[in-house]
């Protein structure tokens, strides 16, 4: 899980689309850290980013608690938002992949534009609810490539983002893919979100909840109680024991630059 804060970020993406080099970031709630456990190519797509951020507000309190310093959590909606304020001062190019279908895709592309004057949106694609065949695959590649995009947000969800990013790096020509799951529905106006002060005590949970009960039940019943109790069990080890949660480096760090990240850890809750 990475140290960072939101102006690292998007500083980050600043140096590795001036350097060109590749890489792409998973935006983790404890849902993603729990799903790893249960899910191979998941936790191999995770661990194979370049950088996972702390999305959720219960991950930053973990990791403080193991005594990391995380002044705060880059939530995924958010550092779409800013980076995308960013990016239309700068002129970044921006491919959107993801959305519920082509009409919630052209609202998310319309409220960006409108937000953000100046944003430079070069193509977007809605995928269906089902596996691409190798034509549509190949057809996706070449439509990001030829757009010339400089990040591609990726919003189909965990883990279906996180492993999609992981299977096409090799195969992309832009320089970042982000994925933000939720983040696409929320700026399209589809999802409300959280009040801030429910996001803050780390509630935003039981809010999408109450909005989206039958989609999301399932997944908050099993892995919310199975977090408390897996992170409760490493904390009490670590007061045990008396030693530090060792840092995890993982793969392919970012180019070396005054205002890239500067340090990098996973906790052992996503292990």
């Amino acid at each position: 899980m990475a140290l960072t804060t939101y102006e690292r970020t998007v500083s980050w993406i600043d140096a590795m689309i001036a350097t060109r080099r590749q890489g792409y970031v998973c935006v983790a709630a404890t849902h993603t850290v729990m799903a790893c456990q249960e899910d191979p190519e998941l936790r191999a797509a995770v661990l194979g980013s370049s950088l996972t951020v702390p999305d959720g507000q219960p991950l930053v309190w973990a990791m403080n608690l193991l005594g990391h310093e995380q002044p705060n959590r880059v939530y995924g909606p958010t550092l779409m938002e800013r980076h995308c304020a960013h990016a239309a001062e700068h002129g970044t190019r921006i491919y959107l992949y993801g959305g519920r279908d082509g009409d919630a895709l052209d609202t998310l592309a319309a409220n960006l534009r409108r937000r953000f004057p100046g944003l430079q949106i070069v193509g977007g694609w809605s995928p269906p609810f089902r596996p691409l065949t190798e034509q549509e695959e190949q057809g996706v590649v070449d439509e990001i490539n030829d757009s010339g995009a400089d990040v591609v947000w990726v919003g189909i969800g965990v883990p279906k983002q996180e492993k999609w990013m992981a299977a096409m790096r090799p195969r992309l020509d832009a320089p970042v893919l982000i994925g933000v799951g939720a983040a696409f529905d929320f700026h399209a106006g589809l999802v409300p979100q959280a009040p801030a002060v429910l996001q803050g005590a780390g509630l935003e949970w039981l809010f999408r909840l109450v909005q989206e009960p039958r989609r999301l039940w399932k997944r908050y019943a099993r892995y919310n109680p199975l977090f408390v109790l897996r992170f409760g069990t490493q904390l009490l080890r670590q007061r045990t024991s008396g030693q530090p949660v060792a840092p995890v480096v993982l793969d392919g760090p970012p180019p070396r630059s005054p205002r890239t990240l500067r340090g990098r850890s996973v906790t052992h809750a996503g292990r």
